[in-house]
């Protein structure tokens, strides 16, 4: 494969950007983008479903390296392609399968094989009975129309393509409609909205493969795939809009559907109808599968992680809406990652919900496709919203790292805790607590209103008299609180006075001590405090001596007053140690 100049985007030195044609003129979205070995030359091709303009120029095209090696037209737009192994003859090239409208252009060889109609659906019976009355001239236009339209929103069955034309019309169109179609039998077609493979008997790489589709009628259908006859019909609540098959039909197999009302339904072999629903709080935008989980993009700019059953495992929020998804597989490597699209032009590699590389892109990418592409294994295929083609070749000696590169929280908080089974000690106390609900609950609501009533009385008591460590008066805001150092009979007594105020200086205060005198004595129990600077830390020191020695000690009380105030701002209580200097003597 040629190869080009590197481009200026930041690719942290595991990519090589290996080619990028900004003008390609390829647009199309991941269901329409596939890798297969077309001759069976062991060398991969790019096979691309191109919208055109969206109403012309559809075509299916071939690339080979960097350049076009073929192209068809299509008659309508491509809702999805893949390829797969029709059969078992010599040489094993895969077919192409193109999702149009209600058919299914299959190419051989790259050219036309065969052509697949999704069966009609049941026409009502009463629209048939309208036209048919119409037909014969028994009704005018006008009634016709009130009928179709008393149908329309009346009846189970929808009404058919034709009768919904005629009821847009304008009155002087009308007549020419009718005479035009109403000698024609009436249809009731529905369109393929994606599209999947699943192997038919084996897993191996080369097997033979059924086509599985998904309709705006809320079917799937699984065919035969040499015989396009439908095997298998299932049903779903809502029309799909994505698919991801896994397993062999004549085993096991899982179809797991996003559809159109915002849910995810899993449908499992024998089940006509789906076996789990994962609803999401956003529509999904996009659906892979990694193992037995199952990754899924939202509209609301995430990434969430669910196990097979619907279980949420995890959610990542991404910086910019979902474009496009797709699998990372490197078998040769054990290696499997999701490749995320996002509208700020950057592509996110996530391993679980752990972000482990990022690919700037010189426009928003609108498809991804990893594989082997040529003869390179690991080849990273994009589509630009510009219509450009980005191949990217992933280095031999990339590694990548399992730890997240996104800020967040470490990767040991999501590993999961080995939780010890139970026992039957711990079986017999939920028993316990499931007989006895309502009086543990009654007795543990008076237990707390007990303890609510303690910590509120406790906590007026206080404020009454002054003893937290902070004033509660607004004009006079300090903190106060006391040190006492010695062994005695002499202590040193240490008052720490602090102005929590802005900026306020706090002026014409004192301290008064109040003990007992026939067990202390103090040089001075009374004295003024100099002006308090907001901010400042200021100790204030005095000498306390015991009398007693008996080895005894008592409480000693500090109060903060404030000149004209009976009440004290703060107060202490300081429990004095015993003096072990008159025991000693």
């Amino acid at each position: 494969m040629s190869s080009v100049p590197e481009m200026s985007t930041e690719n942290n030195g595991k990519w090589l950007d290996a080619h990028y044609d900004p003008v390609a003129n390829l647009y199309t979205f991941s269901s329409c983008i596939a890798l297969a070995d077309l001759h069976g030359d062991g060398e991969n091709k790019l096979v691309v479903g191109d919208l055109g303009t969206g109403s012309s120029n559809m075509k299916l095209k071939v690339y080979r390296g960097t350049g076009l090696m073929s192209e068809n037209m299509l008659l309508d737009l491509p809702t999805g392609l893949v390829s797969f192994l029709m059969d078992q003859h010599e040489p094993r090239t895969p077919a192409i399968a193109v999702a149009s409208g209600p058919y299914i252009y299959v190419y051989k060889n790259l050219r036309p094989y065969f052509k697949f109609t999704l069966p009609p659906l049941e026409v009502n019976a009463l629209e048939q009975d309208v036209w048919n009355q119409a037909r014969e001239d028994m009704i005018d236009l006008l009634s016709l129309k009130e009928m179709l339209d008393d149908i329309r929103d009346k009846a189970d069955v929808p009404l058919s393509v034709r009768s919904l034309r005629f009821l847009v019309l304008d009155p002087q169109e009308m007549e020419t409609f009718v005479n035009l179609y109403k000698e024609q039998p009436i249809r009731r077609q529905t369109v393929i909205t994606c599209i999947g493979t699943l192997k038919k008997n084996m897993a191996d790489e080369d097997a033979v493969s059924c086509l599985v589709i998904g309709t705006e009628s809320k079917d799937i259908y699984i065919l035969d795939p040499e015989a396009f006859t439908v095997l298998s019909k299932m049903s779903l609540p809502s029309a799909p809009t994505q698919m991801d098959v896994t397993g062999q039909f004549d085993v096991e197999f899982r179809i797991t559907v996003a559809c159109r009302n915002g849910n995810i339904y899993v449908l499992r072999r024998e089940s006509p109808k789906p076996k789990y629903c994962i609803e999401l709080s956003s529509h999904p935008v996009g659906l892979v599968r990694i193992g037995k989980n199952v990754v899924v993009g939202c509209s609301q700019e995430t990434l969430q992680g669910f196990t097979q059953k619907g279980k949420k495992l995890w959610t990542v929020c991404l910086p910019a809406p979902v474009t496009a998804m797709s699998v990372m597989d490197l078998p040769t490597r054990g290696f499997q990652a999701v490749l995320v699209g996002l509208a700020n032009s950057e592509v996110h590699l996530y391993r679980d919900k752990n972000l482990i590389s990022t690919i700037k892109t010189p426009d928003v990418v609108t498809s991804i496709c990893f594989g082997r592409y040529g003869r390179e294994d690991g080849t990273l295929i994009m589509t630009t919203k510009g219509g450009g083609l980005i191949v990217k070749i992933l280095k031999r000696t990339a590694v990548f790292d399992d730890r997240d590169s996104a800020p967040g929280p470490p990767l040991a908080q999501s590993i999961r805790l080995n939780v010890p089974k139970k026992t039957k000690l711990y079986v017999d106390q939920t028993m316990r607590e499931r007989e006895n609900s309502v009086a543990m609950h009654r007795a543990f609501q008076m237990d707390l209103s007990r303890l609510r009533l303690a910590a509120a009385r406790s906590y007026v008591k206080a404020l009454e008299s002054s003893l937290p460590p902070m004033s509660s008066s607004l004009s006079e805001p300090l903190r106060m609180n006391a040190v006492v150092q010695g062994l005695g009979p002499s202590f040193k007594l240490t008052l720490n006075i602090q102005n929590t105020a802005a900026c306020c200086p706090v002026m014409n205060l004192a301290i008064s001590f109040l003990y007992d005198e026939s067990l202390y004595s103090m040089r001075t129990a009374f004295f003024k405090i100099p002006l308090l600077v907001p901010g400042v830390n200021y100790p204030i020191d005095t000498f306390v001596e015991c009398l007693s020695d008996k080895g005894i000690s008592d409480m000693i009380k500090v109060f903060v007053l404030r000149e004209g105030k009976s009440a004290p701002l703060l107060t202490a209580h300081i429990n004095m140690p015993v003096s072990e200097g008159l025991a000693l003597n």
